[in-house]
């Protein structure tokens, strides 16, 4: 897979997290603790915590990756950040005092797990995969003598 496949593939996996948490049929109220913004609370697939913000970090995620599979350069910015920022969120929703980022986005329980797997993904993309060009087909020099047209 490519880098610019893969930022393609995370920003619409992102989008469509970020679409299902905000669709109640799909995920289950559930009360958070601790948490200041408790606006759409849920366990997105009956796993995830999620809320409203954790709903839009998710569409922004999604978009910055949509837009960043235009480019390659682009395409391994994204890998790079949503490894670091992921490898980060991973750290702070192992430890009570940081895993609802400081009541405002619920990142403990699965998440750590899931954040980690993503860590983990974006940096083989954007530390590790080198994006190489492709090879040139060659073509066979039919109707050539010694590099000159054969004009017969």
């Amino acid at each position: 897979m490519s880098i610019r496949h893969f930022a393609t593939l995370f920003g619409v996996v992102f989008l469509l997290a970020g679409i299902a948490g905000f669709i109640p049929g799909l995920s289950p109220a559930h009360v958070h603790p601790d948490l200041a913004v408790t606006g759409s609370s849920r366990l997105a697939l009956g796993l995830f915590p999620v809320n409203v913000l954790h709903n839009l970090v998710h569409l922004a995620f999604g978009v910055w990756g949509v837009l960043a599979a235009r480019s390659v350069a682009g395409s391994v910015g994204y890998a790079r950040s949503v490894a670091l920022i992921y490898a980060v969120l991973t750290i702070m929703g192992l430890f009570p005092a940081t895993d609802t980022t400081f009541g405002l986005v619920p990142i403990y329980g699965n998440d750590i797990w899931l954040h980690a797997l993503l860590a983990i993904v974006a940096g083989y993309f954007g530390f590790v995969r080198r994006e190489t060009a492709p090879t040139p087909v060659a073509r066979p020099r039919t109707g050539t003598i010694g590099g000159h047209r054969d004009r017969t």
